[in-house]
């Protein structure tokens, strides 16, 4: 195997490690790494680079245990030698999670999102791993989605809107920027990344703001409190809102113009939908009087795709669609507001910057434009 095609194997192991993605999707990834097998080779890199004092990040001790006994018992199966440092690291995680219980019950999980470098994501270089990624958000997330906590939950709309931000950088960059259903505050961080002017998050869930909270904390991004102001020269700064799509009224977005409304898999309920449209066009219709505040970026912006270069506010909605009936009735309740709704997924795709994220299904994931008719 190619010196470059092996580092860049490795590369995708250790940030799906760090991902927390699926155990089979790791070891999957340690058998593509081993040319087949967990190698010896392979073993020591988990050890030093995933486990180990090098990997970074907050070692959750059950899931830690569970990629070691998989690997380990991969590697018997395979009759590969089984190194002894990854046994006794295997015990001594056996042994953490043994002595202290409250390890078993930690309802959130730490996860490193590592996006590759946009300008060699497709190419088999041999650079630093520090090069070859370009941004990492570090986020606590929901363990288990399935058991109500899904506003703290990385959804894939999620992770294809935050590609989509940092594959077209220049839409964003000195922008105000909304978005809806923030949930874990992923989209947050990349907007911050690409110096968007303003971002604004928001969720109807207080548990889930107070994590979002946290989680800005966690990125070095300082959170605006209600009724303050960092000052301006502060560029890592976000302000996590409180928003009920159901109780939002025209009054409580006075101090909300945005250039751009993100939103990512927030059409899920043909209830909560007639909610959605009215908040969105309240945000379009505000955007659509903020000034000319766009002209000076109208330049830079010409290199993107021609909706970017306008002055009219646009939104931007990353969603999977699971039930039909559901987005039917949001392409409706659209069209009597008079949204226009055009699907960019195809001619507008974003950069593949995650491509380790094996569990990951770029495919079941549409971008929706939403503009204002005239």
């Amino acid at each position: 195997m190619a010196a470059a095609a092996e580092q860049e194997l490795l590369l995708h192991l250790k940030l799906a490690f760090l991902a927390r993605e699926p155990p089979a999707c790791v070891l999957s990834l340690a058998r593509k790494a081993g040319g087949g097998s967990v190698t010896p080779h392979v073993q020591n890199f988990i050890l030093e680079s995933c486990t180990g004092n090098n990997a970074g990040g907050d070692q959750n001790c059950s899931y830690v245990t569970t990629i070691l006994k998989r690997i380990i018992a991969e590697a018997e199966l395979s009759s590969d030698i089984v190194i002894d440092g990854l046994y006794e690291e295997f015990g001594q995680f056996m042994s953490s999670k043994s002595n202290n219980s409250s390890l078993n019950r930690t309802e959130k999980i730490y996860k490193e999102i590592s996006f590759i470098s946009p300008t060699i994501c497709n190419k088999h270089l041999y650079v630093d791993d520090n090069k070859r990624v370009s941004l990492v958000a570090r986020l606590s997330c929901s363990i288990n989605m399935l058991e109500g906590d899904t506003g703290c939950s990385l959804w894939p709309s999620s992770l294809f809107l935050s590609e989509f931000i940092l594959s077209y950088p220049k839409i964003f960059s000195r922008k105000c920027c909304s978005e809806l259903g923030s949930g874990v505050g992923l989209v947050g961080v990349c907007l911050n990344y690409v110096n968007a002017s303003k971002v604004i998050l928001t969720d109807g869930d207080a548990s889930t703001l107070e994590n979002m909270k946290g989680n800005m904390e966690m990125n070095s991004l300082c959170v605006e409190q209600e009724g303050s102001q960092l000052p301006e020269e502060n560029k890592n700064k976000v302000q996590c809102k409180y928003l009920s799509w159901e109780e939002t009224s025209e009054s409580d977005l006075w101090d909300c113009k945005p250039d751009l409304v993100l939103g990512a898999d927030i059409i899920y309920d043909p209830v909560c939908v007639p909610h959605l449209i009215r908040v969105l066009s309240m945000l379009l219709r505000r955007g659509n009087n903020r000034g000319t505040n766009s002209v000076a970026n109208k330049e830079e912006t010409s290199n993107e795709f021609s909706s970017a270069a306008t002055e009219v506010p646009v939104a931007y909605i990353a969603t999977v669609i699971r039930n039909v009936e559901t987005f039917n009735c949001f392409d409706k309740a659209a069209a009597d507001a008079k949204l226009s709704v055009v699907n960019i997924t195809n001619s507008e795709a974003p950069l593949s910057l995650l491509p380790y994220m094996l569990s990951y299904d770029r495919s079941s994931v549409q971008l929706l434009k939403i503009t204002l008719l005239s």
